[in-house]
């Protein structure tokens, strides 16, 4: 019962002693806790603060800086040192303050949702969360919970485990408590134990933990086995970004240091300058950005009852244009009730309704909403019935049976979708009729037919059937489900959610598709759709979609909104081929068959009363079952987007403008355009003023459509925009130079002064595509930006002689207010024409983003 010992054939060995059986006490807890650490993987302790901040100083243009900052020191140039050190670590700090809070908040929120189990302690039965766990503790498990230790059997009811992901067993396999043959020394044969990150399918069990974290089996080979996460969209878009700075900073750079060797400037100087000038083009700050901006997104969706476990996928609810649900609880109340209990030939029948009940109340397995609308409509006394075995149900049986025996007789009793249990009955039953009549073909049209006008109305049926079998019986098998009488149907309602309609075309005016996804009849699914006025594009069943290959399904899905008898394996399929054609999809969904499809979706959405194995899957998590919930998701997204778009479309515009202007005006000045350390102090003035964009408002215009990182969009931006602003620099190289007179000092003053009123004043132009003037900036980015503007203004006057400044003339404040409301006007004007032309180019088609193999 430790973890120390190496990996072995641990359930062969003793059996745990009866006082083992009762739990730990908390002090024991403790003290195992401390011993074996945390129920992780890995050692995931947060490192220290000192130490996170210490790794920032990783980065390679840091160390450059620094670097380049000592040889200034032993060159006698003591004050570039200083300033250079100071303006590195306020860089440095500023990034690592802003995101260690961002961090913080976010990973608050996801330990809100994290996996808790029941565990005995101290002789109670307790909630812990998962990490808390240590060997020798018993859990209490049920269907749909995520197995969080490898442990040994103490009891169990009917315990099915699905344990492909260790063995590769595409079945569930039933553990019981009875200790293996001594030769059983591979998991797949561990019949009495049950391993880490496999998923309960049915029935209940008590075990004792007996391993954890990196002990376990899949802790034991998780490296091997962990394969990063595919990027998404997002990260696809800022990698590509970031690659495109990086090639415009490397040639801007060779090409500044060529020019300065050509002319023969000083080699440090010119090394300065060109390292500066690579600072000034990278965005440093885009990492921070896009985590403060998710972070804060998280926050505020926490606020609508959403909870965000993986940041990036905010990102991608924004971009999500398919949404993917199952019907029950998210179209519907959820709050199921049993309408009818009627024979094969529509006659009400208590004998129906007795062996549904028979069948939910001895059923171990997760009771679904069906069960528990059998068991609340009336209670039925089983007397001297009892179970004798079970056979779960499944997603491709979809059924499930209990073998019963009262002493004198011993019954099957059988209930599940209506067409699968019709084609395993022989004989019917039905009201005032002492004997069951054979099903012969026309009987069965007219059951066929009975069921189905059910459905029409709206109600789900489920066929309920059974057969007496010998008392000797010891069993309950797959192969036993057959031959069967038909009792009748059982129907129940589950009444429309008034607010879904609403909430479903709403998301459909913000240009998200929704595709109903279930198991459900399509009878049920079309009644429902009708009620909430759901048009119905298409309908593909499970038998279809079973008959379509890769690429007949590919084809299908884009005008097919209502797939419905579904398995898990098909839904999966549906969601792969949509994003095969190039949709970013979500899928919202809340049981055990959910778990492929939320991996397979782009985002995946459960909700708060979901099983352990869909919480797990999912990125977020719903605290309440209401699609108003997931619209206000959609939008933070879609806001939180936009905002990290501002900081990149500011970075590869105005700043870029700024520093093409630099290296262009290296070729003809006989001295550098501006100091490293001005460069250096330029861009962190800059940064500041950037850092309040995630608390910025994202026009209405922006959030009405989904988004997605367009680097097409973003190098057209930029190759419209930066010229501008390159203009504007030479216009005020020829000011400075020819009409001022200015000698080195002044000019890199004046361009100093110039260049950081317009980068930052540029964003009131930049975050809006509409008028700037109607499009209120937040309070504290205008209130930033204006005092960085002030600080530049005034910056020559108070602190600059340390910086290389001198006090520019009167008349030069003039010349640069001129300057910089034209460039403003000019930036704005180009800005609305380049937005009509882009509303002009047809939308591209989808690019595929897999093969069609992948759906197979």
């Amino acid at each position: 019962m430790s973890n120390d010992s190496p990996p072995s054939a641990w359930w062969l060995e003793a059996g745990p002693a009866d006082s083992a059986r009762a739990g730990l006490s908390s002090e024991e807890a403790k003290a195992r806790l401390a011993r074996f650490g945390a129920n992780l993987f890995r050692d995931t302790q947060r490192r220290s603060l000192l130490r996170q901040y210490l790794s920032r100083f990783k980065n390679p243009l840091v160390i450059i800086l620094l670097a380049a900052s000592a040889i200034s020191a032993f060159t006698g140039e003591v004050t570039n040192f200083l300033i250079i050190s100071c303006i590195v670590l306020m860089s440095v700090t500023l990034d690592f303050v802003q995101e260690y809070r961002a961090n913080a908040a976010a990973q608050r929120l996801r330990q809100s949702v994290a996996l808790r189990t029941r565990v005995l302690r101290d002789g109670l039965s307790l909630e812990l969360a998962v990490s808390e766990l240590v060997p020798g503790d018993v859990l209490e498990l049920a269907a749909g919970d995520m197995i969080p230790a490898d442990a040994r059997v103490l009891e169990a009811r009917d315990f099915f485990v699905k344990q492909a992901l260790l063995t590769g067993e595409p079945y569930p396999v039933e553990k019981r408590a009875d200790p293996p043959p001594p030769s059983a020394s591979e998991l797949a044969e561990a019949s009495n134990a049950v391993f880490m990150g496999t998923s309960v399918i049915s029935g209940s069990a008590r075990v004792l933990v007996v391993r954890t974290g990196a002990g376990t089996a899949i802790g034991a080979i998780a490296d091997s086995i962990s394969r990063p996460s595919p990027p998404t969209s997002f990260e696809v878009g800022v990698r590509r970004f970031g690659m495109l700075i990086m090639r415009l900073t490397v040639l801007l750079v060779l090409f500044v240091l060529l020019v300065n060797m050509f002319f023969q400037r000083p080699w440090l100087e010119s090394f300065l300058f060109a390292l500066a000038l690579a600072v000034g083009l990278t965005p440093e700050l885009l990492p921070m950005v896009i985590s403060v901006t998710l972070s804060r997104g998280a926050l505020r969706m926490a606020r609508k009852q959403m909870i965000v476990k993986r940041l990036s996928a905010i990102q991608d609810l924004g971009s999500m244009d398919v949404l993917c649900t199952d019907k029950t609880g998210t179209l519907t109340e959820a709050c199921i009730r049993l309408e009818q209990h009627v024979d094969p030939l529509g006659q009400p029948s208590e004998r129906v309704l007795q062996l549904a009940y028979f069948n939910s109340f001895f059923e171990t397995g997760l009771k679904s909403p069906l069960d528990e609308a059998i068991l609340a409509h009336e209670h039925i006394d089983p007397g001297a019935w009892q179970k004798i075995d079970e056979v779960p149900f499944d997603f491709e049986r979809r059924r499930v049976s209990v073998l019963i025996d009262n002493g004198t007789e011993r019954w099957l009793v059988v209930k599940g979708a209506p067409d699968d249990i019709l084609q395993l009955c022989t004989h019917y039953e039905s009201v005032g009729v002492a004997q069951p009549e054979p099903l012969d073909a026309a009987s069965r049209a007219a059951v066929h037919g009975r069921y189905q006008a059910l459905e029409q109305d709206g109600l789900r049926a489920l066929g309920i059937a059974w057969r007496k079998v010998p008392r000797d019986h010891p069993h309950a098998v797959v192969g036993d489900e057959a031959q069967l009488v038909l009792a009748g149907f059982a129907a129940f309602l589950d009444p429309p959610k008034a607010s879904a309609g609403a909430a479903l075309a709403a998301l459909g005016r913000l240009g998200v598709a929704i595709k109903i996804v279930t198991g459900d009849s399509e009878l049920v699914t079309q009644h429902v759709c009708a009620q909430l006025k759901i048009p119905v594009s298409g309908l593909l069943t499970g038998k279809e979609i079973a008959a379509l290959d890769g690429h007949a399904l590919l084809a299908r899905v884009e005008t097919t909104n209502l797939f419905c008898r579904v398995n898990p394996a098909q839904k999966e399929r549906v969601i792969l081929a949509l994003r095969a054609r190039g949709h970013v999809v979500g899928y919202l969904g809340d049981g055990i068959n959910d778990a492929p499809s939320l991996n397979a979706a782009d985002v995946g959405l459960s909700v708060d009363s979901a099983v352990d194995v869909a919480k797990e899957a999912a990125d977020m998590i719903l605290l309440e079952h209401d699609l108003h919930v997931l619209l206000s998701g959609v939008l933070e997204g879609r806001r939180t987007f936009g905002n990290i778009m501002k900081y990149i479309m500011m970075g590869t515009s105005s700043n870029f403008g700024n520093m093409f202007s630099m290296a262009g005006a290296a070729l003809f000045l006989p001295f550098l355009p501006m100091l490293p350390t001005q460069i250096l102090l330029n861009n962190i003035l800059y940064d500041i003023s950037e850092i309040p964009i995630p608390l910025d408002k994202v026009d209405t215009e922006e959030i009405r459509h989904p988004q997605s990182l367009d680097m097409t969009f973003i190098r057209n931006f930029m190759l419209v925009i930066g010229p501008i602003s390159s203009l504007f620099d030479f216009l005020t190289f020829f000011i400075l130079l020819h009409v001022l007179q200015a000698g080195e000092r002044l000019f890199q003053t004046g361009w100093f002064v110039e260049s950081l009123c317009t980068q930052v004043l540029v964003i009131f132009i930049i975050r809006t595509r509409g008028n700037p003037l109607k499009s209120r900036a937040h309070p504290l980015l205008a209130l930033t930006s204006l005092a960085v503007v002030g600080v530049a203004l005034a910056l020559p006057f108070v602190l600059g002689r340390y910086f290389g400044f001198v006090a520019p003339p009167a008349s030069f404040y003039l010349i640069l207010g001129g300057l910089v409301l034209a460039y403003l006007g000019i930036v704005e004007l180009v800005k609305r024409g380049f937005y009509r032309w882009m509303q002009t180019r047809q939308p591209s088609p989808r690019a595929p983003r897999r093969g069609a193999e992948g759906i197979q």
